[in-house]
């Protein structure tokens, strides 16, 4: 498989909100340097655990500061934007850094009402979805009504961030799809994941079906010691499912010190049992399974935790890993 990093800007208690941004281009840098293959970044909107708000900005700031390493988005959520100013964000990246740039487009919108309204969206948004998606790959290609500038040398691939309905809507576009969940460990989503090859309309710029897997990988000297790396990303996982906020990752001393209820305990474990957590020995056995029952192209890890030089060392270690 291919290797990325999807990175979303994680804030952590104490900290400046800006060491989220900081954190996140100094990541890429580091990433180029143990020979990536692509560093995306995430759009999420009043999230108090999350930076980045605007993808194409930190994209922007992180091509300035790296070279060869492809940047994405993981990505733009194409509800909330008209597709002509997202075709010339990306246009205007692309004619920045020639042949580094990809679009991954969501469909999800804001995660509360309130942060709908001032999104000037609504659940309602997702309906046109395909037709927006369409009409954007009509845009980077210059095939639309009106032609976005700047104009492109070659068109910025886009790819789909999908489960479900959004995997069939891949297939009938003909573009590639970045899956993560639950679904990579169900039946199911195997199965959905083999439709969508096989419903796969290809295209000149897209002859086969492409797939990557985004999840959250922790790698540590031990089992132990990587399941202490990944519980900050479990905890606030956790805890957004009971006060409805996503909060900044907290250190493992605050978190063991804090009272877990019986429901609060089950969140935590079950999300630490579906990231890929461990040692070397039991990470590689994990990613072997899941590309065997996948046969994912490419692993996209999207790991965050409080600890930056256990962060470090992990995408270290797991480019040892996946080579």
């Amino acid at each position: 498989m291919r290797l990325s990093l999807l990175d979303r800007s994680r804030t952590r208690m104490g900290r400046p909100e800006a060491e989220g941004l900081t954190g996140s281009i100094e990541r890429a840098e580091q990433a180029e340097r143990l020979g990536y293959e692509r560093f995306w970044v995430a759009e999420h909107h009043a999230v108090p655990g999350i930076a980045s708000g605007s993808p194409p900005v930190l994209l922007a700031a992180i091509g300035a500061r790296t070279s060869t390493i492809r940047l994405g988005s993981g990505g733009v959520m194409l509800p909330n934007h008209q597709p002509l100013v997202v075709a010339e964000q990306f246009l205007m990246l692309e004619a920045l850094y020639p042949g580094r740039v990809d679009l991954g487009v969501g469909r999800s919108v804001g995660f509360t009402a309130p942060v709908r309204e001032a999104l000037r969206a609504d659940l309602d948004a997702t309906d046109t979805f395909e037709a927006d998606v369409d009409e954007l790959r009509d845009l980077l290609h210059g095939d639309a009504a009106v032609t976005a500038h700047p104009v492109a040398e070659a068109p910025v691939p886009m790819s789909l961030l999908a489960t479900g309905r959004g995997l069939e809507i891949a297939a009938r576009l003909g573009l590639p799809v970045v899956v993560g969940g639950p679904v990579l460990w169900t039946a199911d989503g195997a199965e959905a994941i083999a439709a969508y090859r096989r419903g796969f309309r290809p295209s000149e710029l897209v002859p086969e079906p492409y797939v990557t897997v985004s999840l959250d990988v922790f790698v540590a000297d031990d089992d132990a010691s990587a399941r202490e790396l990944a519980l900050p990303e479990a905890w606030a996982m956790a805890r957004s499912r009971q006060t409805g906020e996503f909060p900044p990752l907290e250190p493992v001393s605050s978190i063991r010190a804090q009272p877990w209820s019986s429901q609060l305990t089950k969140r935590v474990e079950t999300s630490l049992d579906r990231a890929v957590a461990g040692s070397p020995a039991t990470v590689a056995r994990r990613l072997d399974d899941l590309a065997e029952r996948t046969g994912a192209d490419e692993l996209m890890a999207s790991t965050s935790t409080f600890d930056r030089g256990g962060l470090v060392a992990s995408d270290r270690a797991l480019r040892q890993i996946v080579t």
